[in-house]
C-alpha cells in the first residue's frame, strides 16, 4: 500500500510495516532530490534513514528527547518533523541547517555539529528526569565514528553507574564494530530483549551474590558464553544492556527492537548495522567521497560544478611531501584524512603519518610526546575541531614550548555548515599561549613558504591557518616571499589610511584597496603575515605615517588580530591613530554560501570601502 504524503506525520505510530517502508522510501527520493542540488551530507543520512523512521515510529518526539550525535545523518528527522516543504533550502542562507539546532525547531533537542557529545547529552537529560523533570526517555542515535572520542566512554561510564533509562541506537555503517551473525545474532539479540531474560537474569546475579565462588562458577561462564555470541561484551562490563547486531533496514525487526528497549526501562545500547548511501546505488558502500557532496546529477552521480582550482589543502599537503625525505617528519589529523590532505602522505609514509580517529586531543598531546623526541610534528585539524584539544595544546605542548606544528585547515568562514564549523576563534584562543608563533599565509604560493617556515622553526610551538576552497587573492598578484620572524610586508605604499590585511583578509583588503583607489583614496596595503609576534619596528614607522587604520581578517574581533594591534597601540601609548577592524562582531555566524554570508556581514569590497569612506569622512 502506498503511502500518501501528507507531510504531517503526526500519526506515525498508526502506519503498517509496509507504509514505513515505502514512507524510508520516498524520504530518500527527497533527500536526494535536494541534496543533489544543494549539496550536503548524504551516504550517511541515506543509510541512517529506516532506523530514525522506527525511531518517529515507536517514540513521540514531543515527549522524549531524541539527541543525534553529530547530526549530519538527520535528514529524516527533519522531514519527518514539520519540515518537508523547507527541506528544499537545505544549507542555504536563510534556509534550514544541514545539522540539528532547536532553534529551528523544538524537535531538534540540541545542536550538534562536533561528534561524540550525544551520550553525555542523553546523561545530562536522564539526571534531569530523575530530578523530576518531565520528559520521556531520551532517544539517542550515534554513528560508529563517534564511538572513537573519549566523550563517549566518559558518558558511558556514568550511565553504567547511575543506570538512567535511555535507548542509544549505534549506526555501524562503516567501522563494523563485529562482523555480523545473522540470524543467530538476530534471535539472540531478541531474546535478549524479551522479560522473562530480563528477569532471569536478574533473579541468578540475587542468587549469586549469595553463593560461594565456587558454585557461581559455571553460572557466570554461561552468562558470559551468551554475551561472546555478540559483540556487546565492552557495553556490558560498563553496566549496560547490549541489543544486536540488527539489519538497520528490515523495518519489523527495527519497530519490534525499539519497543522491547523501550519496555525495558534502562539503558540499552541497539546495534545496528547499515549501508551507507542505502536506496541510491551509486553511492551504496563505503565510499568517502560520497559522505559530503556538491550537488551532482542524479543519473550518473557526476559532480556538476567541478572546480579546477588547486584548494589550500591541496597546495599544503603538496608542500609537506616535499618533506617526506626528512625521517623526522611526522603528521597526524583527527578523522580527516582526505579533508586536510594528510591521506596522500599516509598512503606514501604509513608509518609516520596516521589518521587517529576523532581524537584531537590525543592527537596533539601524542605528537608533543614526538617533538619531544627530536620529531618534526605537523598537525593538520580543522580550526573548529582543533578547539576539542585546546587543554592539550596549552599543557602538553606549551608548557614545554615543544615545537609543533599546527595547519590549521578551514580557518575563517566555511560556509554551508554553519555556526558548529566556523574556523573563526583560531587566532583568539591561539593567541595568549607563551611561546606560540602565529602566522598566515595570503594566497598558494605564501601557503607554500609558510609551511616551509614551519619545518625550520624549531623553537616553539607555531601554528598556521588557511582557508577552505580557496584564497581571495589570486596568486601572482603580490610575489611570494619568505616567512621571517615577526616580519611583516609592506605590499603598497600610500598616504594617511593604511589597510592591514592578515592571511586570507589580505585578499580582502586588496579588493578593498581597488575600491578606494577607484574613489581617488591612495592607501596603503599591509600583510601583517605574523599575529604573534608581531612587527611592532613596522608598525610603529606605518602608524607614525598614517592617521586611519582599518584591519581584516578571517577572525572574532574580540582576540583577534585588531585586539592585537590595539593592546600594541595602548602598550606604546599611540593616540594619533583611529583604528576599525572588519573582523567578526559577537556573534555566531549561520550557514550558507560565503558569499551570502559576507554580503550579509558588510564584508563585501565595495560595503568595507563605504564603510571605510563615511568612518573616515565622520573623523
Amino acid at each position: 500500500m502506498t503511502c500518501e504524503i501528507s507531510h504531517n506525520f503526526s500519526q506515525i505510530h498508526t502506519l503498517s510495516i509496509e507504509q514505513l517502508k515505502e514512507l524510508a522510501t520516498q524520504i530518500r527520493g527527497r533527500i536526494l532530490e535536494v541534496v543533489s542540488t544543494n549539496g550536503g551530507h548524504l551516504s550517511s543520512t541515506l543509510g541512517a534513514v529506516d532506523l530514525i523512521v522506527g525511531m518517529h515510529a515507536i517514540f513521540d518526539v514531543k515527549t522524549h528527547p531524541f539527541i543525534f550525535d553529530v547530526s549530519h545523518q538527520a535528514y529524516a528527522h527533519k522531514l519527518l518533523t514539520g519540515r518537508w516543504e523547507a527541506f528544499s533550502t537545505l544549507r542555504q542562507f536563510g534556509g534550514l541547517s544541514g545539522f540539528c539546532n532547536p532553534r529551528e525547531s523544538q524537535s531538534d533537542y540540541f545542536i550538534a555539529g562536533h561528534s561524540s557529545t550525544s551520550i553525555s547529552l542523553a546523561v545530562g537529560v536522564g539526571r534531569a528526569r530523575a530530578l523530576g523533570a518531565k520528559l520521556g526517555m531520551p532517544v539517542v542515535m550515534i554513528g560508529d565514528g563517534s564511538m572513537s572520542a573519549g566523550l563517549i566512554y566518559e558518558a558511558l561510564n556514568e550511565l553504567g553507574d547511575k543506570k538512567y533509562p535511555m535507548v542509544i541506537i549505534l549506526n555501524d555503517n562503516e567501522m563494523s564494530i563485529a562482523k555480523p551473525i545473522g540470524a543467530i545474532s538476530n534471535y539472540l539479540s531478541q531474546i535478549f530483549t524479551t522479560p522473562l531474560y530480563q528477569k532471569m537474569r536478574d533473579s541468578i546475579k540475587k542468587i549469586l551474590t549469595k553463593m560461594p565462588d565456587s558454585a557461581t562458577y559455571l553460572a557466570k561462564r554461561f552468562e558470559e558464553s551468551l554475551k561472546l555470541i555478540t559483540p556487546g561484551i565492552l557495553f556490558e562490563e560498563l553496566g549496560l544492556d547490549y541489543v544486536g547486531p540488527i539489519d538497520g533496514h528490515n523495518m519489523e525487526l527495527i519497530l519490534t527492537t525499539l519497543q522491547k528497549a523501550k519496555d525495558m526501562n534502562k539503558p540499552v545500547i541497539i546495534h545496528a548495522q547499515t549501508l551507507k548511501g542505502k536506496g541510491y546505488e551509486i553511492a551504496e558502500g563505503h565510499f568517502e567521497q560520497w559522505h559530503g557532496v556538491s550537488p551532482f546529477d542524479i543519473a550518473t552521480g557526476s559532480t556538476l560544478k567541478k572546480s579546477t582550482l588547486v584548494s589550500p589543502t591541496d597546495v599544503f599537503a603538496q608542500s609537506l611531501s616535499a618533506y617526506l625525505d626528512d625521517e623526522k617528519v611526522v603528521g597526524v589529523t583527527a578523522a580527516m584524512p582526505s579533508g586536510t590532505g594528510l591521506n596522500k602522505l599516509i598512503a606514501k609514509a604509513p608509518q609516520r603519518f596516521i589518521d587517529v580517529a576523532i581524537c584531537e586531543a590525543h592527537a596533539v598531546t601524542s605528537m608533543a610526546a614526538m617533538a619531544k623526541e627530536g620529531f618534526k610534528p605537523f598537525v593538520a585539524i580543522y580550526s573548529t575541531f582543533l578547539q576539542r584539544a585546546y587543554d592539550q595544546i596549552i599543557h602538553d605542548v606549551g608548557i614545554l614550548s615543544l615545537p609543533v606544528r599546527f595547519c590549521i585547515d578551514r580557518a575563517g568562514i566555511v560556509g554551508e555548515d554553519g555556526e558548529t564549523h566556523q574556523g573563526l576563534f583560531d587566532i583568539a584562543y591561539l593567541r595568549p599561549i607563551p611561546h606560540m608563533v602565529i602566522f598566515a599565509p595570503r594566497d598558494n604560493a605564501t601557503l607554500q613558504k609558510a609551511v616551509d617556515f614551519a619545518y625550520h622553526h624549531n623553537s616553539s610551538p607555531c601554528a598556521f591557518r588557511y582557508p577552505r576552497g580557496k584564497f581571495v587573492l589570486e596568486d601572482g598578484i603580490f610575489p611570494a616571499s619568505e616567512f621571517v620572524l615577526g616580519r611583516a610586508e609592506l605590499l603598497k605604499k600610500g598616504e594617511n589610511l593604511l589597510l592591514i590585511g592578515y592571511g586570507n583578509g589580505v585578499g580582502r583588503a586588496y579588493g578593498v584597496y581597488e575600491e578606494l583607489l577607484a574613489l581617488g583614496f591612495k592607501p596603503s596595503l599591509l600583510d601583517l603575515r605574523f599575529v604573534k609576534p608581531l612587527d611592532t619596528a613596522m608598525l610603529g614607522q606605518l602608524f607614525a605615517e598614517h592617521e586611519y587604520v582599518c584591519v581584516m581578517s578571517d577572525s572574532y574581533y574580540m582576540g583577534g588580530v585588531g585586539s592585537a594591534i590595539l593592546e600594541f597601540m595602548a602598550e606604546h601609548n599611540i593616540t594619533n591613530v583611529a583604528l576599525k577592524s572588519f573582523e567578526i562582531q559577537d556573534e555566531f555566524i549561520t550557514h550558507g554560501a560565503s558569499s551570502a554570508i559576507e554580503s550579509a556581514l558588510g564584508l563585501a569590497p565595495q560595503a568595507m570601502a563605504s564603510a571605510i569612506v563615511q568612518w573616515v569622512d565622520s573623523k
